[in-house]
This record gives structure tokens, sequence and C-alpha cells, in this order.
């Protein structure tokens, strides 16, 4: 007759020889089974943590040469000039205004921006312009430098490019003083 203390002596000894033979050193004999399942995954962990290395290798040094910044980090600025453009494209002046001094609301406020009225912001992008009314543009590179990126552009297909001014602090436009080789 069992008391049901056998079977936990059992239990216990069992597990007194299992914990004694993972002490042991392995040998050949005694390896653990082949698992194909945990080795397919270890290789494509692998494999995938290679692949993502090298797309961002790719992404990182494919945005700089390409003119763009590392990892692509000047497109926001890009965009805020592209958007810009095609506001005077547009000829809505008020807008790209707006944009120049990143302050949609400005006309709330003009006496903020009254070192540089919207009837000279006006001329200087028209009838003042070296380039004339915009009618088409194309941005063509960015490079960061100091707290701002100068923005290069083709516009009116005039083979002079022309240059902007990103102020990364506060996000207003402005005429380069820096201009680039590419």
């Amino acid at each position: 007759m069992s008391n049901g203390f056998g079977n936990k002596r059992k239990w216990i000894e069992n597990k007194r020889v299992s914990t004694e033979q993972e002490n042991e050193p392995m040998t050949l004999l005694n390896a653990p089974a082949y698992d194909a399942r945990k080795e397919k995954r270890k290789r494509d962990v692998m494999i995938g943590a290679l692949a993502a290395v090298v797309l961002a290798i790719v992404i990182g040094l494919g945005g700089y040469f390409m003119g763009h910044g590392w990892f692509f980090s000047d497109l926001p600025a890009e965009h805020r000039v592209s958007v810009f453009m095609t506001a005077l494209e547009h000829k809505d002046y008020n807008r790209a205004y707006g944009i120049w001094f990143n302050d949609p609301n400005w006309q709330q406020h003009p006496e903020r921006h009254a070192s540089y009225p919207i009837k000279r912001f006006t001329e200087d992008w028209t009838t003042a312009s070296d380039y004339g009314p915009i009618t088409s543009y194309h941005v063509d590179i960015s490079r960061r430098t100091g707290s701002g990126i100068i923005i290069a552009l083709h516009v009116n297909g005039n083979p002079k490019p022309m240059f902007l001014w990103y102020e990364r602090s506060d996000g207003t436009l402005s005429y380069s003083p820096l201009e680039l080789t590419y």
C-alpha cells in the first residue's frame, strides 16, 4: 500500500540525478539533440539584423550623398521651402509671407514684421527679383551649417541657383548668406 510519499521520493531522486548530469561536462555522446527550428530561427534573426544594419547604412549615406542630409534629415526644411515656392508660384503672397516668417497669423500683428513689410516682400519676389515672378522651381540640395540649413534651388529655368536659409531654431526663411557648390 502506497501512502503517496514513494512517488515524491522518486521525483526528488530523479531531480537530483538530472541536476548532477547537468553539472557534468558535455561530451559528444550526451550532446543535446539538433533542433532544426531553433537553428532556422537563429539564422533568420541574424539575416534580419544584418539586413537592418545594411539598410540603415544605405539610407544614411544615400541621404547625404544625394544632398538631403544624413538619413534625409533636411527633407522637412526642403518641404517648407517647396511649400513657400508653391505659394509664390500661385501668387499667394500673403501665405508665402507667413511661411517666410513662420507666422501664419501675421496679418493680425503686421507690426512684428515692420522691418520687412509685405509690400517690399512682394516686390522682392516679383518685379525686383533677379528671377522675376516665380513660375517654376526645383529644390536641388541642402546642407546643414551652424544654426540653419542652406537650400539650393533653380527658379524659372535660370541656370544660376538661388540659395535660401532655413533657421532651425524658429523655422523662418531668409536669403542665405552662403552659397553651395555642387
